[in-house]
């Protein structure tokens, strides 16, 4: 059995495929397997994905039908005791998976979660960093320490397989944002948390992202996904309104001039910074 299997949905990425893959293949955790689920790619991925003769790389190829199914196609044949994914115009630190393995391992965890860095050809920024090694059993704990919902990504992530199937947890089909539909899923199900600070999955924000659209069915996904989390805490007792964004427009002259996207949770984490430094101006 490998320590951990990644899965890495392939559609199209024939420029970007070979850093992603090279990442994973020389990563110091030498025991995985990558599964990479070939979406009916139409440019060269599938060429590339085969002149690697790594027995390591598992290549299946699927009628074109989005990165839920590639997933939950990838989960359905891994081994590994853990899983993780990788998208496929991304890469990873070459010591992230071992660092993530073992941090499980020693805290005996369901998730372990490493650090975020965004980038592209002109930025490049840290999008998600920890102070410090945290294990936690408390749901609202993890959804802080992973930022959820702004980055409620599942690739900087390793689950326990066992659980996942235990749970019977995928991705929904045919829906954007569906890492937002997983993420408070698995991190409620999934007992034990532990963060993983210094080592850093390099995420690859392209301009023209699927999730970036402003088209019908974007704006209706991202409606589906926000009520599934709004019902989702509701049924576990969690105030929906810490977590479900809510848009609040700024007007002149009766033209929407800044539209700003905030949680209940943030506005009062800006009130608490607020009031630290009001005491802090006040006492000196």
């Amino acid at each position: 059995m490998p320590k951990i299997s990644i899965i890495v949905p392939v559609y199209n990425r024939e420029k970007l495929l070979k850093r992603c893959l090279d990442s994973l293949l020389n990563q110091t955790l030498k025991d995985i397997e990558i599964i990479c689920v070939n979406d009916s790619s139409t440019d060269n991925s599938e060429k590339i994905i085969k002149q690697y003769t790594d027995s390591r790389i598992k290549l299946i190829t699927i009628p074109h039908s989005g990165p839920s199914v590639c997933r939950n196609k990838g989960m359905e044949i891994a081994s590994g005791e853990y899983i993780g994914f990788t998208d496929s115009d991304d890469w990873v630190d070459l010591d992230f998976f071992e660092k993530l393995y073992l941090s499980a391992k020693k805290y005996n965890a369901d998730i372990a979660a490493g650090e975020i860095i965004r980038l592209n050809n002109f930025h490049k920024k840290y999008h998600l960093k920890f102070k410090e090694t945290t294990v936690t059993n408390e749901l609202e704990q993890k959804l802080d320490l992973c930022d959820f919902p702004d980055k409620s990504y599942i690739w900087n992530k390793i689950y326990k397989a066992e659980e996942l199937k235990k749970f019977n947890l995928e991705f929904a089909q045919n829906r954007l944002f569906e890492d937002v539909i997983f993420t408070p899923q698995a991190l409620y199900h999934l007992k034990t948390l532990v963060t993983v600070p210094d080592t850093f999955y390099y995420y690859w924000r392209t301009r023209n992202s699927i999730v970036t659209g402003k088209d019908a069915k974007t704006k209706n996904d991202y409606n589906y996904a926000m009520e599934f989390i709004e019902q989702f805490f509701k049924k576990h007792s969690i105030d929906p309104s810490l977590y479900v964004p809510v848009i609040s427009k700024y007007k002149f002259l009766g033209i929407t001039v800044i539209k700003l996207k905030t949680t209940a949770k943030y506005k009062l984490f800006r009130l608490f910074n607020f009031i630290k430094w009001k005491r802090k101006t006040t006492l000196s």
